[in-house]
């Protein structure tokens, strides 16, 4: 992998990564199209890493509501009165909201990074996924605001995030569209969706690591492609949070559909190769 190809997919990662239309799905795509193997476990290794870029974006977006919902957690670990305030249970919602997608994605990353890294799952995951996208959007009430959130809701909506494993899915579009349909309103489970990547794409850069520095991509594109993707995701942060507070979800599954069946359409001609 060369700066150029680190940059590209710094880019796509930084666009993607928070947008309901799958992140990995569009990296896939994105590592076929510059002629690399996409089940090569040092690509799949360093697309994991600059997943981090993008996390940190979310850290300084939400800085100061990250602040305090961990000095409320562990002020309520020591002082019980605290323990009922809405700051101290969002720290457990995000804790125990993360706890499935880890054990998923430690459990099945021969299958994640092997037989899942194919064109045609992400182009079926991209249709099939829209359709979800869309019966959400149709049964919600968006009745529920943060103050609303559960244990439940977020143990559920961090269930959903598991199946964004499969690329295509798209954590973004599988977290909000759990959220609404627990009628959670879209900017709650948008902001859900941001709190609850933090860990989970955390972990997963950080495992990753050594397999991308050291096993041919090198540290220097590694750095290069954080970077990108952390100044891209920046701003696709803030845009879609703005989006949401007015649109619907499903102002992307067109694009998802299309996509998909475009990725089909070149699969079947032999313009593309699934692996």
């Amino acid at each position: 992998m060369n700066y150029f190809d680190a940059v590209i997919l710094g880019i796509v990662e930084g666009l993607t990564e928070f947008l309901p239309v799958s992140s990995t799905g569009h990296l896939t795509i994105a590592e076929r199209l510059l002629g690399l193997r996409v089940d090569d476990p040092h690509v799949t290794a360093f697309t994991a890493v600059i997943q981090v870029g993008a996390i940190a974006a979310v850290l300084l977006f939400f800085a100061k509501d990250i602040a305090t919902i961990a000095v409320a957690w562990f002020r309520g670990l020591v002082k019980p009165d605290l323990r009922g305030t809405f700051d101290h249970r969002m720290g457990w919602y995000v804790i125990f909201g993360s706890i499935p997608i880890g054990i998923v994605g430690f459990l099945g990353k021969d299958v994640i990074t092997g037989p899942l890294r194919s064109l045609w799952v992400v182009a079926v995951a991209l249709i099939v996924w829209s359709a979800v996208m869309w019966f959400a959007e149709r049964r919600t009430t968006q009745a529920r605001h943060e103050r609303d959130l559960t244990l439940t809701d977020a143990v559920i909506i961090g269930l959903a995030q598991c199946i964004a494993l499969v690329p295509g899915v798209s954590r973004s579009g599988a977290t909000m569209s759990a959220g609404l349909l627990r009628n959670l309103d879209r900017v709650t489970a948008t902001r859900l969706s941001f709190f609850l990547s933090i860990p989970a794409l955390t972990a997963a850069g950080l495992y990753e690591l050594k397999d991308a520095i050291g096993g041919g991509v090198g540290l220097g594109p590694t750095i290069v492609g954080t970077l990108v993707s952390f100044v891209v995701a920046y701003a696709s942060v803030a845009w879609l949070l703005k989006f949401v507070a007015g649109h619907s979800i499903v102002a992307f599954v067109p694009y998802r559909v299309i996509l998909g069946l475009g990725l089909i359409a070149a699969l079947a001609a032999g313009w593309l190769s699934a692996a």
